[in-house]
């Protein structure tokens, strides 16, 4: 590499490497290079906008240092300039949070103009600079950033919680693509408190913007023999929150944060009882997934749970050719991992209560075993005798109850 250049290891690793957490991905920012120079020492050029280059060596990504001015709306209007007289404080100023702005030489001393270092130490997210306001996509980041480090205690400042209020009320999410928020709403739903990314965009008012299904639920009460936790928007953060605990698999959390959507449209005069909602929900879920045009199987499940949770809660209680009914609506047969998932976001619908927690769920088991046995009933006996098309399908239904009642 050219001797002049100086390189600096910035963002998230030098900020995780600072909180002890595991570091996966190093980013590093080039001071004082132009384009020629890093192609002649061997970088692939990866980007145009802002240019981002392979090292040829570690693979890892190194971007030149830049500044960013406002030009357009949304998270995608700036205009780059990224010439070789940029400081290394200038490039740290664009950043979104002063503990994402600190940067470490190869010698390994910290350059932190913003005070990065101080406000991990507070626990506090803070922004580096009134440019924070110019994209909104850094609402969604800051709110992703305290569930992330929820566990450690970090909180939102108050001045950097204004700006995000004011980004809100300026209407510049509505410039936001769906596929950017889905992305940040995904890595959001595998951070250890998930409900805390929805609690911070709820209080700043991005909820209502994004997700409007799920801010009408807040303030919803439900019966407080099966909810002592009464509020159906704190019901559902629980339930989110569980779900990522038990199972850790965003499809599932997605699917507890839909489920009971139906319940924010019940009229006042029905409360606290939510008659049908599971199926009043059904088109909320479509909406909301087809918003940030969810991936197949996240809408795919969602729809399922909210439409028949409450079937799998009552699993026990069903006569053999009910239970049948519902594993063949929930295509069971076909789909065993879609019934495993379901499942999952079932237990922790009921789990997601404020002293249900530790509550066994037997009614998983139940389903699982009852669709696994009906599954491997002997359908080739069947077909030996002659039955074929609909008397066949009638006769593998015959078999299949049969299996599940002597089951149970």
């Amino acid at each position: 590499m050219t001797k002049k250049l100086q390189t600096y290891l910035v963002g998230g690793a030098v900020r995780d490497e600072l909180l002890g957490l595991s570091v996966s991905d190093r980013d590093w920012v080039v001071v004082g290079a132009t384009i020629e120079q890093l192609l002649d020492d061997g970088f692939q050029q990866i980007g145009s906008d802002f240019p981002c280059f392979l090292h040829p060596k570690t693979k890892e990504e190194y971007s030149l240092a830049r500044t960013e001015r406002k030009s357009g709306s949304g998270h995608t209007g700036f205009v780059c300039d990224f010439h070789e007289n940029i400081t290394l404080e200038e490039d740290l100023l664009r950043r979104d949070l002063t503990i994402n702005a600190i940067a470490k030489t190869i010698e390994g001393e910290y350059i932190d103009p913003y005070g990065g270092r101080a406000d991990l130490e507070a626990k506090v997210l803070r922004h580096v600079s009134d440019a924070f306001v110019e994209d909104p996509l850094r609402v969604l980041r800051v709110a992703r950033f305290a569930a992330r480090f929820y566990d450690l205690g970090f909180t939102v400042h108050p001045d950097t919680m204004a700006l995000m209020k004011s980004l809100v009320d300026s209407g510049e999410l509505d410039s936001l693509t769906a596929e950017r928020v889905w992305k940040e709403m995904l890595q959001a739903l595998s951070t250890t408190k998930p409900s805390e990314f929805f609690l911070v965009l709820r209080e700043c008012g991005a909820l209502e913007v994004l997700l409007p299904e799920v801010e009408a639920l807040f303030g919803v009460p439900q019966p407080q023999e099966h909810h002592p936790e009464i509020d159906t928007g704190t019901h559902v953060m629980m339930v989110v929150d569980k779900a990522r605990y038990l199972f850790n698999t965003t499809q599932v959390t997605w699917a507890a944060l839909m489920h009971d959507l139906g319940k924010g449209i019940t009229s006042e005069d029905k409360w606290p009882q939510h008659i049908c909602h599971e199926i009043n929900g059904v088109p909320l879920v479509k909406e909301a997934c087809q918003r940030y045009k969810i991936p197949k199987d996240y809408l795919r499940l969602s729809l399922l749970v909210c439409e028949h949770h409450l079937r799998c809660h009552k699993v026990l209680e069903m006569k053999p050719n009910k239970i049948l009914r519902l594993l063949e609506e929930l295509d069971a047969f076909r789909r065993p991992e879609q019934l495993k998932q379901f499942v999952q976001a079932c237990e922790a619908d009921a789990k997601g209560r404020m002293g249900f927690e530790d509550k066994e769920y037997p009614q998983a088991d139940m389903l699982l075993n009852c669709a696994n046995i009906a599954k491997n009933v002997d359908i080739k006996s069947l077909q030996d005798e002659g039955y074929e098309n609909l008397k066949l399908a009638e006769q593998i239904r015959h078999l299949r109850v049969s299996a599940i009642r002597d089951y149970i």
